[in-house]
């Protein structure tokens, strides 16, 4: 008779759930505000308690239950969860090979920094769907005129044909590479040709949870230039910004970019608007990709030029807390600051840090940084091993745990945030592996 009241009393309690996604109009400010949202994750909350309490023999009503506490969490994982409120690990340089045994053996005799070069990582596609990763990072140098990095000094050094033999080399456009003349092997030659992999993968999991690509601008000019005849990058002036906004337009439509414009309210500054208003719902921003500017100073100041709320740009910057193009923040080094990027986290503020550096903790298995950085709650933690590393022997490497693509995170994460409902596709096909 017991069992029988549970039973009637999941009936009754519950017979006014829907296994639907909510209609238009239902999905207004009371039905997904933070407190709607609190209500309903109650609600998923009870629901699976109650399954564990209605007796096996009842075989239906348990899987019935479960059905509605499934829809539930579908409805309140698209539209209560923002993409902020995730965690997801990151490739840092995503695009590098490691140097050639000889150019490398080379490169470590006349600077020993260079071992932090010694890794490669997969093709973008390969990384999104075997390693779950879903931030990469993109180096971009200027070719406005085209050619400029297809001879390779280094390669000449060595009596070594320097003559790139790939033909997108000598188009304009901007290159793809780690160090002009020395560390130019890449998966991807180009920065369109980068974000084409990109877009090719993204067209085949529309489904698949927002992608952040770190774009660093790079024009230094190596130390003994003039004498050793490398290459000096074109400086990237405010031409040259508008290109990379109009290549990065060129690959991607409108709608499957996250843009600044996308963000900004009315009559308030970015920042604002992100603080106030929030960022988009994972409903609202699957299948889509947004970018980052890496650099900060002149390159950002040149970049937000007459443009302070980052109107018609692509790329959100890195930029101070308090500025009012201040979305996205930057904070490399989690060991100490922990708490400010919490906060930070707290606040509203994207946040990206990393988990490792030039091959320093897989050459000695320490997971001090990295476990830092998951515990900041930063949303992009970056690694040069998104894979367990092979080269040095301590198996190090960086994954979300629970091996999902992303988590709840651990931060702002809200109550209902469950991580199977997240990506479940992409949960199955990582091949997630246990630090």
């Amino acid at each position: 008779m017991h069992a029988l009241r549970i039973a009637c009393a999941a009936l009754l309690a519950f017979g006014a759930l829907s296994l639907h996604a909510p209609s238009a109009s239902a999905t207004g400010q009371g039905a997904f505000s933070p407190e709607g949202c609190e209500r309903r994750a109650a609600r998923i909350e009870r629901l699976e308690g109650l399954i564990d309490r209605i007796p096996r023999r009842f075989g239906f009503l348990r899987y019935w239950v479960a059905a509605w506490a499934a829809g539930q969490q579908r409805v309140y994982t698209e539209f209560c969860i923002t993409l902020n409120q995730l965690q997801s690990v990151g490739s840092h340089n995503s695009f590098p090979v490691i140097p050639r045994p000889n150019l490398l053996e080379a490169l470590l005799f006349l600077e020993p920094a260079a071992a932090g070069w010694e890794y490669s990582h997969r093709p973008l596609g390969e990384q999104f769907e075997e390693e779950g990763v879903r931030q990469i990072e993109l180096d971009g140098f200027a070719d406005p005129e085209c050619g400029l990095y297809g001879s390779r000094r280094g390669l000449e050094i060595l009596r070594v044909d320097p003559i790139s033999p790939d033909p997108e080399m000598f188009e304009p456009g901007m290159k793809v590479l780690h160090v002009q003349d020395l560390d130019f092997e890449t998966t991807c030659l180009t920065f369109v040709l980068c974000l084409e992999e990109v877009k090719a993968w993204s067209d085949r999991r529309p489904r698949h949870l927002p992608i952040a690509i770190l774009v660093e601008l790079k024009d230094d000019v190596l130390p003994q230039s003039d004498t050793l005849g490398f290459v000096r990058p074109v400086p990237f002036w405010p031409e040259e910004l508008d290109v990379i906004d109009a290549e990065i337009r060129s690959v991607f439509p409108a709608d499957q970019l996250i843009t600044p414009d996308d963000l900004r309210l009315p009559k308030e500054t970015l920042e604002t608007s992100i603080l106030e208003a929030g960022w988009p719902t994972l409903h609202e921003s699957r299948g889509r990709i947004l970018f980052f500017m890496d650099n900060g100073g002149g390159k950002r100041l040149d970049y937000i030029e007459g443009r302070p709320n980052l109107e018609g740009r692509v790329l959100f910057t890195n930029a101070p807390p308090g500025a009012p193009d201040a979305a996205f923040v930057k904070r490399n080094e989690p060991r100490g600051n922990e708490d400010e990027i919490q906060e930070l986290v707290r606040e509203g503020y994207l946040v990206r840090t990393r988990a490792d550096a030039d091959t320093e903790e897989a050459r000695t298995g320490d997971t001090t940084r990295r476990d830092a950085a998951l515990r900041s709650g930063a949303q992009f933690v970056s690694t040069d091993y998104p894979s367990p590393e092979t080269r040095f022997g301590t198996g190090y490497g960086v994954t979300i745990p629970d091996g999902a693509p992303s988590r709840c995170n651990p931060v702002n994460g809200p109550s209902g945030c469950r991580e199977a409902w997240l990506e479940p596709q992409g949960r199955k096909r990582a091949r997630g592996w246990r630090p």
